[in-house]
């Protein structure tokens, strides 16, 4: 029998079958729309990943406090500090010794020593709670990978002067931010000289404000004089950066008279942090698409199922078609193209539902973890769709094989006797 009869034969039956059929194809349908969505949702965010995290500084490594059994978390370049880092709690905060020890390692380039907190700020009658940086004018102009929108640097003699980052300056106020406008930071007033452009990212100043670090101290609570939230250091070598963390360390632990045990602070690159972030964001993948993969063997029994009645109202017709002299593998091959064209169908409307819904994501706005904002980034590739389709075909006429083979080994005199 030619392919072309058994193709045509395969679709007339899933033709008069079509509620059942279609009720097997919606399993599928749902089960490849949350394969493309969830594959496409995990390339995005190691996109993200990869382009924040990458825009971060090659050649920067952060110590902060916090080590030993507590987990810390990440804080970028100047002006790229997220939040309150996790600390032990008996953790000591950075001093200024620990900057003169720093100094010492071969290497170095520079180093900037930030205070940070979170303080409140009034603009025309409205109230924010924004996270506040301060650093040292001149290093962080040349440590800081963010860009200015508007408006001018922190220079040395400035003191009651800050740099907006881009999210507070556009979204945080009815009426947005711009250069020389005066806010309060908790009851001080301060003129705005410059607007970083948006960059997004872990760790982003999108939602930062940067003052000078004497500023810093006097706005924010419970900061101590000779005391800092985070030291970077900037590599005068890339290629040095592992030998300066490991030889910074090694000296930090030796002034502070601790072991790998007791260590209170923590130290990391961005390079590290990104191949932590990037692990992460492969195992949440990982396990969603799993959940997603689910679905499709639902699917896939629904398919076996609709397999198996089908060849039971053929019963007959099987019969029939084997006693004009059709063989065993014709009969396997109608069924085994009617489950594949069933795993086609749904494959081809759950790739235009997965991408729709992938499509639409990034239009809700809806941030992911902590992107500065920026929107839910998703990816779709022709080989991801090519391989949806491929799956779902190949998990229609897998769900097949049972139902076909036994519908290939029915004798024609017990086929033609069953009613």
């Amino acid at each position: 029998m030619k392919v072309r009869k058994s193709l045509r034969l395969a679709v007339n039956i899933l033709v008069h079958s079509k509620l059942r059929s279609w009720l097997t194809i919606i399993g599928i349908v749902i089960g490849i729309a949350a394969v493309v969505a969830i594959v496409s949702i995990g390339a995005g965010l190691q996109q993200d990943v990869e382009s924040h995290l990458g825009g971060l500084g090659a050649d920067l490594i952060t110590i902060s406090p916090g080590g030993g059994r507590a987990s810390a978390g990440f804080r970028g370049p100047p002006g790229h500090e997220q939040g309150s880092t996790a600390t032990s709690t008996d953790a000591e905060n950075l001093t200024k010794k620990d900057v003169q020890v720093l100094q010492s390692v071969d290497g170095v380039a520079l180093i900037q020593a930030t205070v940070s907190g979170q303080g409140e700020v009034y603009y025309l009658g409205e109230k924010a709670s924004v996270s506040i940086e301060g650093v040292d004018p001149l290093v962080w102009k040349e440590m800081t990978t963010s860009e200015l929108a508007s408006g001018r640097f922190l220079g040395p003699s400035d003191y009651n002067v800050v740099i907006v980052g881009n999210s507070i300056a556009e979204n945080t106020f009815k009426q947005p931010l711009t250069v020389n406008r005066m806010i309060t930071i908790e009851d001080k007033p301060f003129r705005i000289v410059g607007i970083l452009q948006e960059s997004g990212g872990f760790g982003g100043d999108d939602r930062s404000i940067i003052m000078p670090i004497d500023a810093a101290r006097d706005t924010l609570e419970d900061v101590g004089e000779e005391e800092f939230d985070s030291i970077t250091i900037k590599a005068a070598n890339t290629d040095d950066v592992e030998q300066i963390m490991e030889e910074a360390e090694q000296k930090l632990l030796i002034s502070r008279h601790l072991t790998e045990d007791t260590k209170d602070f923590r130290i990391s690159s961005s390079q590290s942090t990104l191949e932590t972030m990037s692990d992460i964001t492969q195992t949440i993948s990982s396990f969603l698409t799993a959940i997603a993969a689910v679905s499709l063997l639902v699917g896939s029994v629904g398919i076996a199922n609709t397999m198996f009645t089908s060849v039971l109202e053929k019963t007959k017709e099987i019969g029939i078609m084997k006693a004009i002299g059709a063989k065993n593998g014709d009969i396997m091959m109608i069924f085994l193209l009617n489950s594949a064209i069933v795993g086609l169908v749904g494959g081809l409307l759950g790739i235009g539902l997965g991408t729709g819904i992938s499509s639409l994501l990034p239009l809700l706005g809806m941030g992911i973890m902590g992107m500065g904002g920026a929107g839910m980034t998703t990816v779709i590739t022709p080989l991801l769709l090519i391989g949806a389709l491929l799956l779902s075909m190949g998990i229609g006429m897998a769900a097949g094989v049972i139902p076909a083979y036994r519908a290939s080994k029915l004798k024609p005199v017990d086929a033609l006797r069953y009613e």
